[in-house]
């Protein structure tokens, strides 16, 4: 099968004080469409950072991201833009909502960005939040919804444009354990159901247990 997402060979170098700090040392990874992959590893050890490179929002020092066949750091500006707002959803462990918007104008965000309407806009927030379970809190601002649910009005947002790839950093690890087992039952049931592609960073062994595939980052490498 053609792979969705394809990594060849990711460094990933920081400068501090300046020295050079290598913090991913030649990554290669397929990612499926419709498969589950988790990333797990100690604290610092870079997995966010190489969720944001699979992810189009910072480049690799070395290396090449194919999505759906395209050289994504070959690409423009405009054209990864693109990508980054329709092929690619992000969750992350802060919801990173707008706290002056209640749920529904949080979640159509990326739609008024693509260029939709507000009314349409506002349909397809109020469908994919209502998929969320969400239906009766779609005028409640952010500080009004309990941790769970901004979550799922994040998770929502990040699914309005239909992506093929959901990118989830550490997505239960502001929550409680009962609110987090609920917010892994929906990205596994929107994994099978949708057909999306998958790929979770948690220092969380119990949910990546639940992955398809468990990769264990060490020293920049997967081992």
């Amino acid at each position: 099968m053609r792979p969705l997402l394809l990594l060849k060979d990711i460094y990933k170098d920081f400068e501090n004080n300046g020295q050079i700090l290598r913090v991913l040392r030649g990554i290669s990874l397929r990612v499926l469409p419709s498969e589950s992959i988790a990333i797990t590893g100690s604290s610092g050890v870079g997995k966010s950072t190489l969720l944001n490179i699979m992810g189009s929002l910072e480049p690799p020092s070395q290396g090449e991201v194919f999505l759906d066949d395209r050289n994504v750091y070959e690409l423009d500006e405009a054209n990864i833009n693109k990508i980054r707002n329709r092929d690619i959803g992000f969750v992350f462990q802060f919801h990173h909502l707008l706290f002056e918007f209640n749920a529904l104008e949080n979640a159509m965000v990326p739609a008024l960005i693509s260029g939709y309407s507000m009314r349409e806009s506002a349909e397809m927030a109020s469908d994919i939040l209502s998929q969320m379970g969400l239906q009766d809190r779609l005028a409640h601002r952010v500080g009004e919804l309990s941790g769970g649910e901004q979550q799922r009005v994040a998770i929502g947002r990040a699914l309005i444009m239909g992506p093929k790839l959901l990118l989830a950093d550490e997505p239960t690890g502001n929550l409680d354990k009962t609110t987090g087992e609920g917010i892994t039952k929906l990205l596994l049931d929107l994994n099978k159901r949708k057909g999306l592609a998958l790929v979770i960073a948690t220092h969380n062994l119990e949910l990546a247990h639940q992955m398809a595939t468990q990769l264990l980052l060490v020293d920049g490498r997967f081992v």
